[in-house]
């Protein structure tokens, strides 16, 4: 089969650092063209794939140049799909709503698999607007505030076999890995911590819009020691951050699609 495949912009794929959609998507791009489709990725120029890259944009949006509008790089994606659309089978989306407008008009295949939370004011809104537009959720969970849309199938992540290995040794403190936003429960983390008497290593992105909060509630928590902010990881870190820790915690604080890190850590054989 001719297979598109839109990633967002926002990282690369796969990411350099912090990014579980567009590590998926890499994933997924590769085993396709291991069963022998043809796969184009949408994506931002810095991308790495064994399909053909169509480079939409030079560098991701995060890591690139301060002051970049986002939407207009997503113009430029829906562009270049829609140049391109006559020429696959079938068009595989993974940037949310954005392309409904376009792939419901342009007469091909299309699917998309939600990877955010879809508990958000106006949503339903969008479903009965568009309820032909099949979708694929990564958890059954993720469903529930949308039981109406048109759900094809769900398909939970998974992730190569070769990505991790696997430690059995006791760990030396406990680890937190994902985004430094209130809504991922980093407090919550230096809480269970400290009363567990145990260090507290820190592996996380601050975004842009959440600095204000990491200045007022986090980084007078983090003394360096006890806790302890080493900054994002790229994959070749990954393995041994949380190989090496006693436990994860994961204190989320919000409807969870997934949670990617729980089976990355699971791998590694940390709890």
């Amino acid at each position: 089969m001719r297979i598109a495949q839109l990633a967002p912009l926002a990282e690369s794929v796969p990411p350099k650092l912090y990014g579980g959609t567009e590590r998926v998507v890499a994933w997924l791009v590769d085993e396709l063209v291991e069963l022998g489709h043809h796969v184009t990725l949408f994506a931002s120029g810095d991308s790495r794939t064994r399909g053909e890259l169509h480079a939409v944009w030079p560098r991701a949006l995060r890591l690139g140049r301060k002051g970049t509008d986002p939407n207009a790089a997503c113009a430029l994606l829906l562009e270049a799909v829609a140049r391109r659309a006559k020429d696959f089978d079938v068009i595989h989306a993974h940037i949310e709503w954005l392309p409904l407008p376009l792939l419901s008009r342009m007469g091909v295949p299309f699917l998309t698999t939600m990877h955010g939370r879809l508990d958000l004011p106006g949503l339903g809104d969008v479903v009965r607007e568009y309820p032909r537009a099949p979708f694929v959720s990564i958890s059954d969970d993720q469903r529930r505030p949308l039981p109406d849309a048109n759900w094809i199938a769900t398909i939970q992540h998974g992730l190569p076999l070769d990505v991790f290995r696997t430690s059995c040794e006791q760990g030396s403190y406990l680890a937190f890995l994902g985004r430094l936003t209130a809504e991922k429960g980093p407090e919550d983390a230096i809480r269970i911590a400290r009363a567990a008497q145990q260090p507290l290593r820190i592996a996380a992105k601050i975004p842009r819009g959440e600095t204000v909060y990491f200045k007022k509630h986090l980084e007078p928590l983090i003394d360096g020691k006890n806790i302890h902010l080493v900054g994002e990881v790229d994959d070749a870190k990954k393995q041994p951050f949380l190989a090496e820790a006693a436990a994860l915690l994961f204190p989320i604080d919000w409807p969870e699609p997934f949670g990617l890190v729980m089976i990355e850590a699971m791998a590694c054989g940390t709890p």
